[in-house]
């Protein structure tokens, strides 16, 4: 059985970036239309969820790789903005970041070493702080 659903996807799309956001958009439209009792919002739901199969089981890989390009092109700066805050919290749990009083430059300091002296890498500032 698995070897079969191989053989019938070799050659198609796939699943990439556009296609996980169209599902996801999809499956947030129907439990909002179920919510609603909006026709609006579950034709659109449908509308996406077709479209992502659309996609997966399309022949035309230069064409979805191409709208999948365009999809990244144009959400990149939320996807940055978003790992980066994620990066953020992240060494959050290891790390305090502190700004500079002068030139405001972010500055990571390792937690647990009691009042330290910073210096500033940027402006060579020096200022103390608790890490």
């Amino acid at each position: 059985m698995r070897e079969k659903f191989i053989r019938f996807m070799y050659g198609r799309y796939g699943m990439d970036s556009l296609g996980r956001f169209t599902i996801i958009a999809g499956v947030a439209a129907m439990l909002l239309a179920g919510w609603n009792n909006s026709m609006i919002l579950s034709l659109l739901s449908w509308g996406c969820i077709i479209y992502s199969y659309f996609r997966m089981f399309s022949r035309n890989i230069y064409r979805r790789a191409s709208e999948n390009q365009w999809y990244l092109g144009h959400t990149s700066r939320l996807r940055a903005a978003y790992y980066r805050q994620k990066n953020l919290m992240a060494q959050r749990k290891t790390h305090h970041i502190y700004k500079c009083p002068a030139c405001r430059q972010k500055i990571r300091i390792p937690r647990g070493k009691g009042r330290i002296e910073i210096r500033c890498p940027k402006c060579n500032t020096t200022f103390i702080k608790k890490s």
